[in-house]
């Protein structure tokens, strides 16, 4: 009975300091922050992308919602940032999430384009280390002149 249950112990401690320790070659989270200058809700070919901007990665307990990870970047001159993340978070709900732009004319949030939901971790069969989030957006203060013209090419086809 006690080799039992010291075998019990030892597997339950081995499965919690490998999910304790972090990952031998770190996950690059890697997106794009954007500048809604027409004020669309979505990019077009008006977008910019704003260098300097800030994003944080949050991972959150499935169950009570309580942060368990957080980590910032900031974007290039591309507006591309990328995040290391050293961490498996199989269990977790992640998300990048926008915090701050430089541009004082462009720092409203896109709000429903202002955070993407990540999957950070290896047991999912991807081979690559890159973890790609869909571009999250600040708009314009006031819509740029030419917009109209912008945004007529996306209602082309509509009945």
């Amino acid at each position: 009975m006690a080799r039992v249950m010291l075998m019990l112990a030892l597997c339950v401690l081995t499965a919690i300091l490998s999910e304790a320790r972090p990952v031998a070659k770190p996950m690059i989270l890697q997106g794009k922050v954007y500048c809604d200058t027409c004020r669309a809700g979505f990019e077009t070919s008006a977008t910019t992308y704003i260098t300097g901007a800030k994003v944080r990665v949050e991972c959150k307990d499935r169950g009570t919602q309580e942060l368990l990870y957080s980590k910032e970047g900031t974007t290039d001159s591309t507006g591309t940032y990328k995040i290391l993340v050293s961490e498996d978070h199989s269990d977790q709900l992640c998300d990048a999430v926008l915090v701050s732009s430089p541009q004082s004319d462009c720092a409203s949030v896109d709000h429903g384009c202002d955070q993407a939901r990540v999957i950070l971790t290896r047991n999912n069969g991807m081979t690559s280390d890159t973890r790609f989030a869909n571009s999250m957006g600040f708009m314009m203060d006031q819509p740029m002149s030419g917009c109209d013209k912008v945004l007529q090419q996306y209602q082309e086809f509509e009945d």
